[in-house]
C-alpha cells in the first residue's frame, strides 16, 4: 500500500471541523485496523455526514443522550461505535466542537490489505461483499464497541492518508438507509467506485 512505511494519520484538526466538510477530507483515505495483531486496511470510498443536535437522523438530534451515545459528544477524532438494529457495528469519528454530536459514518471501503483475514471475518469470498457497508467493514476489520470513546490517533484502527479526489471524482448523493432527513445530500462517494455500499453512485 505504501512500500511498506507507515502513511501519516489524518490529523486531529482535521476532525475539529464541520461534519461535511471532514467527510469530504475522510473520502479516499485509507482506514487500517491492527486489531489482535492482524493488519486491515480499506481505502474509504463512501461516508455519510450526521450534524448532532440540528439533524433529525442524527443519534444526538435535539441533544438526546443516553449510555450508548456518550461517545458521540466526546472529542473530535474519537471512535463512535454503535449497534444497528441490534445486528452490525458501525463506526463514526467525532467532528467539530465537544459536545454538538456531530460525526461522520464510514459507509464503505476498497480492501486493501490483510483480504484474507477480512474473508475468515465476513465468512465470504467476494472481495465485493467484504467492505460494501458499514456493518460488513467493521466485521472485516474486526471493529467491535470495544473502540468506542477512544481517540483515533492512540486507538488500534486509524485512518492514514490516502490520494487527494478532486472535487469531480466525488459524487454527494442523499443518505440512505434512513428515514428522517433523508433528502438531505451529506452521502459522499467516491465517484465509480464498484466498492461502494449500493450502486447509488451511478445516479
Amino acid at each position: 500500500m505504501n512500500g511498506g512505511r507507515r502513511a501519516a494519520t489524518l490529523p486531529v484538526s482535521l476532525f475539529r471541523q464541520d461534519a461535511a466538510t471532514v467527510a469530504r477530507g475522510l473520502l479516499g483515505a485509507v482506514l487500517v485496523s491492527e486489531v489482535r495483531g492482524c493488519r486491515t486496511a480499506g481505502r474509504i470510498v463512501e461516508v455519510e455526514a450526521y450534524l448532532g443536535a440540528e439533524d433529525p437522523a442524527s443519534h444526538a438530534w435535539q441533544f438526546r443522550r443516553h449510555p450508548g451515545n456518550e461517545a458521540l459528544y466526546g472529542p473530535a477524532g474519537s471512535w463512535y461505535v454503535y449497534r444497528s438494529y441490534g445486528l452490525h457495528w458501525c463506526t463514526n469519528l467525532v467532528t467539530g466542537p465537544p459536545g454538538q454530536g456531530a460525526a461522520v459514518l464510514v459507509r464503505a471501503l476498497e480492501p486493501l490489505e490483510g483480504i484474507a483475514a477480512m474473508r475468515r471475518r465476513r465468512r465470504v469470498t467476494e472481495e465485493g461483499l467484504l467492505c460494501a457497508g458499514p456493518g460488513r467493514l467493521c466485521q472485516a476489520l474486526g471493529v467491535t464497541v470495544a473502540l468506542d470513546g477512544m481517540p483515533m490517533h492512540r486507538s488500534p484502527v486509524r485512518v492514514e492518508r490516502g490520494v487527494e479526489l478532486p472535487d469531480e471524482a466525488v459524487l454527494v448523493t442523499p443518505r440512505i438507509g434512513i428515514t428522517r432527513a433523508a433528502d438531505w445530500r451529506l452521502r459522499l462517494v467516491m465517484r465509480g467506485s464498484p466498492w461502494a455500499s449500493r450502486g447509488h453512485w451511478k445516479k
